[in-house]
């Protein structure tokens, strides 16, 4: 399986004027070392307004940076707003293009709609017609990709006319496209649109299971039809991660990071109430961590086969990867029996601190790493025999590219 970081840029308070430097400087070294150690992806959120949970408006400036630090290493836009007034459509089609081209070819580009209030409200996007606009969203910027001129588009969300957007993206027909996934039914949406689904819940590899077949199946039938020009058939879970020889000090080191990034993510789209720039999230979590299942003692338990959650007395805690080089290995050999095709790694979370994600990724890389990448060419290989018939058919489907008509192809004076 393969295997990537991920980032929201957390930043608990109090913050000190040098806080937000300072954190995608310290980011922006992870990752360069992350790609000397041989981890495949790096996946970069976009979110606006959230305070301490995610200090990552602006991924397309932060992904460019990293591309002129690493090599190898797959940049993951995790994800771009594709609703209109997040982000103009051409804009998208330009900077993915773009970060495609300085990147030597290695951007992935991740989609999504957005959920909570304080984003969707803050740019005047109603939730009833966010998704709507996302599908839509999808079919015109892998149209500005491959169309020559672009073709245009009109409609009550977006009008545009024939235009050549340019650059176009190294990658042909256009960069990988993904979908943020956090219930079972987005994840079978991706599969009707033939995307790599980027599961954000920490699911339990049983269940995992369920997606990944019911993931595979939908790309094989007829109900996929590309979103996109090409199809992307990959499925990625995302894990807490604190990789240490001694258990003890993984937990002590980790845990209260990851339940933060649960915490926090609650509090903006499930039972929070904010008030910008004044609510502390990070003094209200450790009042209420215990209520909202993010419960120290119960997670911080020893010596045992760890789990997305760890259970006592009917209460349950989140744990993911966050242990013994052994003890990580093991779980993410469950995630791989049942097909899952990539673990994202959430170490940048709450208070963790940089030198001790470093040392985690250094050893992860050294004693886990090598023994679940053995075989990787060979199932990627496999993969794509099994899958080709099915992607060739759903191709089939997909409406081509257009060519724009004379008539509407018009000289544009200049003024």
């Amino acid at each position: 399986m393969k295997f990537g970081i991920f980032y929201e840029h957390q930043l608990p308070r109090p913050w000190d004027e040098d806080a937000e430097h300072r954190l995608l400087k310290d980011a922006l070294d992870q990752i360069q070392l992350a790609d000397e150690l041989g981890f495949d992806y790096v996946w970069e959120v976009e979110h606006h307004f959230l305070e301490e949970y995610s200090h990552s408006s602006a991924p397309e400036v932060f992904l460019a940076a990293a591309s002129q630090r690493t090599s190898r290493i797959r940049l993951g836009h995790g994800i771009v707003q594709l609703p209109f007034n997040f982000n103009h459509t051409a804009r998208v089609a330009e900077r993915i293009a773009t970060l495609d081209l300085v990147s030597d070819g290695r951007v992935e580009f991740g989609t999504g709609e957005a959920s909570s209030e304080a984003e969707l409200g803050g740019f005047r996007i109603e939730r009833a017609e966010k998704r709507a606009q996302w599908e839509e969203a999808l079919d015109i910027v892998t149209r500005m990709f491959v169309e020559t001129p672009f073709a245009g588009h009109e409609s009550d969300n977006f009008s545009m006319p024939v235009r050549n957007v340019v650059p176009k993206p190294l990658q042909k027909p256009h960069p990988p496209l993904w979908v943020a996934c956090s219930r079972r039914e987005t994840i079978h949406l991706a599969a009707t649109k033939g995307i790599g689904a980027l599961s954000f819940s920490f699911v339990e590899p049983e269940e995992a299971r369920l997606w990944v077949q019911d993931y595979y199946d939908t790309i094989a039938s007829e109900a996929c039809v590309p979103g996109g020009f090409a199809v992307n058939a990959n499925l990625a879970v995302v894990l807490p991660m604190m990789c240490h020889r001694d258990e003890q000090t993984a937990i002590e080191r980790g845990l209260d990071g990851a339940h933060f990034f649960g915490y926090s993510l609650g509090h903006y789209y499930a039972f929070g109430s904010h008030v910008p720039g004044r609510t502390n999230i990070w003094d209200e979590f450790q009042r209420n961590r215990d209520a909202f299942g993010f419960s120290r003692p119960v997670a911080a338990q020893t010596g045992q086969v760890l789990g997305a959650k760890l259970f006592q007395r009917g209460i349950s805690s989140l744990r993911g990867a966050i242990g013994t080089p052994d003890q990580i290995r093991e779980l993410l050999r469950t995630y791989a029996e049942v097909g899952v095709d990539q673990v994202i790694f959430v170490l940048q979370a709450g208070r963790n601190h940089h030198e001790h994600i470093c040392e985690s990724l250094e050893l992860f890389a050294r004693e886990v790493m090598p023994d679940l990448h053995e075989g990787e060419e060979e199932r990627e290989k496999a993969k794509a025999e099994r899958l080709a018939p099915a992607i060739e058919a759903a191709l089939a489907r997909r409406p081509p590219a257009r060519e724009a008509p004379e008539t509407v192809v018009r000289a544009i004076p200049a003024v």
